[in-house]
């Protein structure tokens, strides 16, 4: 994804940024949809890891997705009214998005009180219910991605350096800097994301001095969700 090589300048830089933060949440939403159906196939996942997997990817996608129709997109609409009008979504295609994350934040915080108090979930419903709204996010959020790309592709090139420093902070206070493992580890895995490097810069120095703790964490969370 993003893997064209355009001329470097500040609007391809956050063009570059803006595929990593993308690339997180499609292979995000990937790993959640993937993590249920296996557990639905009697898979050894570990429902404690899911359960902190799919609370880090709900408000992942919910704090970038809030920032970009806050802050981003007005700033891009404010100087390409008629381009960015082309992607404008209608209310309906937010609201099921925002009922696929809810769906599954039910489905988890149910599954984290039995295990809490030590009862028997109803498995079954569980499983088709967390697996059900795990495609469909996954499902929306590569439509409105693949929507959002090939605009940005032609507009980044041409957003004046001034406007950069606006919507890269835009982008900044929107990616939560939780679960550092799962960020990290999803820049990486299964192939370094285009705009790696240029993500790397914006995080606290802690995380980026120690990418390997992070790095061995997320190999453990793969191998509890049985996706390794």
């Amino acid at each position: 994804m993003c893997a064209t090589q355009v001329p470097a300048k500040e609007g391809t830089r956050l063009f570059e940024e803006l595929c990593a933060v993308n690339g997180v949440v499609t292979r995000g939403a990937q790993l959640v949809a993937e993590s249920f159906t296996r557990l639905a196939g009697g898979a050894a996942v570990d429902t404690k890891t899911l359960v902190a997997t799919v609370q880090w990817f709900v408000d992942f996608v919910r704090r970038v997705h809030r920032g970009k129709d806050e802050l981003f997109w007005p700033a891009l609409r404010e100087r390409f009214p008629e381009r960015v009008r082309r992607i404008d979504r209608p209310a309906e295609d937010a609201d099921a998005l925002a009922e696929a994350l809810d769906e599954l934040e039910s489905v988890i915080a149910r599954i984290a009180e039995e295990r809490r108090v030590g009862g028997s979930v109803s498995w079954g419903h569980a499983m088709r219910e967390g697996t059900l709204a795990s495609h469909r996010a996954q499902d929306l959020l590569a439509a409105r991605l693949g929507e959002e790309e090939p605009l940005l592709r032609v507009l980044a090139p041409v957003i004046p350096d001034e406007d950069v420093v606006r919507l890269r902070e835009a982008l900044a206070d929107a990616v939560p800097h939780g679960a550092p493992h799962l960020v990290l580890g999803l820049l990486e895995h299964p192939e370094p994301l285009a705009g790696r490097d240029r993500l790397y810069a914006g995080l606290p120095p802690s995380v980026r001095w120690t990418r390997g703790v992070p790095a061995g964490r997320f190999r453990r969370t793969l191998r509890a969700l049985a996706a390794d």
